[in-house]
Parts: structure tokens; C-alpha cells; sequence
């Protein structure tokens, strides 16, 4: 086998392949700068538990039209939305904080969207919800991937410089007038579209693997916030493409493959990176004067 037959052929002989494939780079672009940012902010168990509270509203999506992407990615996008919103509504209105209203709300959604699911679809279908069919992505689903990607983006480039400065500074944003509420839910806004996006094609379990893992990844790497979003986005894009060949090539399940790479990543990434531990454990001599 050469190298073609190896990287080149599955994508040129298969269509599904080539459609995973530019859904994986979209996931990428919009996914890796929000995680970034999630990680920057220290929100990064925040994004897993909205990963799963999109279950129910997807489940219900699923039991009115069965698996239809746009049903069950508006119903996804709802119940995200409304586990963010009263998320913060009992964080400012109790003693609890935010991340543990998450918690809570999360574990009801995900049992609420097994239970759903369950009560018409079979456990084939609780799989295809859970971890995703990202081989079986159409041209309308891709459509929808890339549009959400689009739309991060500009988002981003819209309030990036507020979002930066509430990361690292959040009292200077209040002390210049900055709408730092308003831009948490824009925030939270993009979180659960991208997540809605990677449920499309890694189910609701591991749509937040190429949120995080890509970001972790360029935290190691990367010195500026921009760098971050590059590596970010560059990382997500790789893991996709060497999960696909490798799941075509051994016959494994893609999504797996696909975040299962994006670890191995960061497990090299931990070792050889700038940040990394071999740099922390044999750091370089200081110049002396």
C-alpha cells in the first residue's frame, strides 16, 4: 500500500468520506477558538455538561421526526440554551455556584433525553444519539455544520476584544462600562451552537472532545490568544482527518477515532511541548551576567 492508497484514497473514492472530512475542518474552525476561550475562562466542565444537556431537546426532535438533523439540532439548541440561562438564573439567585447548577441541570437532561429516546426509538438509536454518526453526515447537515462555523466566527471577531478582557481582567471591564453579562450569553450563545454543530457528527457525548481536547492542546503549544485559536483550530482539523483514515483503514467506529487521536495528541503534546513536562522537569540553565 502506498502512501496515496493510505491517505489520498479513502477520500477520493468515497464521498462520505470527503463529506466527514470537511465537516471535521468546519467543527474545527468554530469548536477550537470557543474552546479556548471556555479553557481561558475556566469554564471547560461548562462545556461538558452543555454537551449533554442538548440531549433532551434533541430526544424530542428524534421523537417527532425521527433522525432529522435540523429537528433534532433546533431541539438541541433550545434545551442548551435554557439549561445556560437557568443555570445562571439560580447561580445569582441562590447560594449555589454556577458550576454546580450546571451539574445539577446536566445529569437531568441527560436522563431525561436517555428516557425520551428510549420511549420509541431502539438502542440502536440511543447509540446514533449518543455518539454520533459523523460518516453519515448529508449535504443538508454539512450545510448546517459550516454555517455554524461561519457564524462563530464572526461572532468572535464582533465581541472578541470584551471576551478577552473579561477573561483576564473582568473588573476592568465593569470599570469601563463593558457589558460583561451580555457577552457571557453571547458566549454561552456560541458554546451550545458548536455544540450542536459536533452532535451532528459525534453524538452528544463527544461533541465537546473537539472543543477541549484541541484547546488544551494549544495551551501547551501557544504563547497568545490567537496563537491558541490556530493551533486550536489546526489541531481539531488534523484529529479529524488521521481519525477517519484510521477508523476507513481498521474498521473502527470514526468518532472514537477521531477524539482518541485528538488525545494521543495531547498526550505528545504534554511530553515535547514548550509548556510541557519534559521542559518543566529539565528546564534550560538561566544566562548569568
Amino acid at each position: 500500500m502506498n502512501l496515496h492508497d493510505l491517505l489520498l484514497a479513502p477520500f477520493v473514492d468515497y464521498g462520505f468520506m470527503r463529506r466527514a472530512l470537511v465537516a471535521c475542518f468546519c467543527l474545527g474552525l468554530g469548536s477550537g477558538p470557543v474552546g479556548v476561550l471556555l479553557m481561558l475562562r475556566r469554564m471547560s466542565l461548562v462545556g461538558d455538561s452543555l454537551s449533554h444537556a442538548v440531549l433532551p431537546g434533541a430526544a424530542v426532535g428524534f421523537l417527532f421526526a425521527g433522525f432529522s438533523l435540523t429537528a433534532m439540532g433546533i431541539g438541541g439548541l433550545i434545551a442548551g440554551l435554557a439549561v445556560a440561562i437557568l443555570s445562571g438564573i439560580v447561580s445569582r439567585t441562590t447560594s449555589l455556584r454556577e458550576d454546580a447548577s450546571f451539574a445539577t441541570f446536566y445529569l437531568t437532561s441527560l436522563a431525561a433525553g436517555v428516557l425520551i429516546v428510549s420511549l420509541r426509538g431502539s438502542s440502536r438509536d440511543l447509540l446514533h444519539v449518543l455518539f454520533g454518526t459523523i460518516l453519515a453526515i448529508d449535504a443538508p447537515a454539512l450545510y448546517l455544520v459550516a454555517t455554524i462555523a461561519s457564524l462563530t466566527l464572526i461572532i468572535l471577531a464582533i465581541v472578541y476584544r470584551p471576551l478577552i478582557a473579561e477573561c483576564f481582567d473582568p473588573g476592568f471591564l465593569r470599570a469601563v462600562g463593558g457589558r460583561g453579562s451580555l457577552h457571557h450569553l453571547v458566549f454561552l450563545f456560541l458554546v451550545v451552537l458548536n455544540l450542536v454543530a459536533g452532535f451532528q457528527a459525534l453524538g452528544t457525548l463527544m461533541a465537546v472532545g473537539l472543543m477541549m481536547l484541541p484547546a488544551a492542546i494549544a495551551r501547551l503549544w501557544a504563547r497568545s490568544v490567537p496563537g491558541m485559536f490556530i493551533v486550536a483550530a489546526s489541531t481539531a482539523a488534523l484529529s479529524g482527518f488521521v481519525g477517519l483514515i484510521a477508523s476507513f483503514h481498521l474498521g473502527y467506529a470514526s468518532g472514537p477515532c477521531i477524539i482518541l487521536t485528538a488525545s494521543l495528541l495531547y498526550c505528545v503534546s504534554l511530553l515535547a511541548a514548550p509548556s510541557g513536562a519534559v521542559r518543566r522537569l529539565f528546564p534550560r540553565p538561566h544566562l548569568t551576567g
